[in-house]
């Protein structure tokens, strides 16, 4: 057995850390189709806190301040992905803390979640939900994919360009 190697998971969250307080812009790169709310709108991730065991990062679409990013890390250094979505007045939305919980430490690029039984119980349609991100030194991916479907969702974001931080998401204090 090698020596006590950083978990995967550990390096991804890291990595990721050095972009807190930095806002950057994506392009659908697969999935997107006219008419979806996505396609032609403007969107940001904004890496808005970093705390030992938690990031949040508010992915804006266009005017639409409503979902969130977060990101847990356990003390297995397993890494769980929940969607906070909120609506315009700060409340939750009746879809929302959807997600998944990495059922391995990954690897230092590359974190993937598939959907947990609330997420199962909340939307039976995405039962069969894999999320997964990518990191590396320019850019970072969100995606989706649903199992047995055609269904792939795919944004990239270009590490290499940082924009000026927008506003709060809905429901943050400030």
């Amino acid at each position: 057995m090698m020596g006590q190697e950083v978990p995967g998971s550990v390096q991804f969250w890291n990595s990721l850390t050095t972009h807190c307080g930095k806002a950057y812009e994506g392009v659908i790169v697969a999935g997107g189709k006219e008419g979806d709310g996505f396609t032609g709108e403007k969107l940001i991730m904004y890496v808005r806190s970093c705390g030992e065991n938690e990031i949040r990062i508010p992915f804006f679409v266009g005017e639409d301040k409503s979902r969130t990013w977060v990101l847990t890390k356990g003390d297995d250094n397993l890494i769980l992905l929940k969607h906070d979505h909120r609506k315009r007045d700060g409340s939750d939305d009746e879809v929302t803390q959807y997600g998944g919980l990495s059922p391995n430490t990954g690897l230092a690029g590359i974190q993937f979640f598939p959907a947990d039984q609330f997420t199962s119980n909340l939307l039976a349609h995405a039962s069969n939900n894999v999320w997964w991100i990518t990191l590396d030194d320019t850019s970072f991916t969100y995606n989706l994919r649903r199992i047995g479907s055609e269904r792939f969702f795919s944004v990239k974001f270009d590490l290499s360009k940082e924009m000026d931080r927008p506003s709060a998401p809905w429901g943050s204090e400030d």
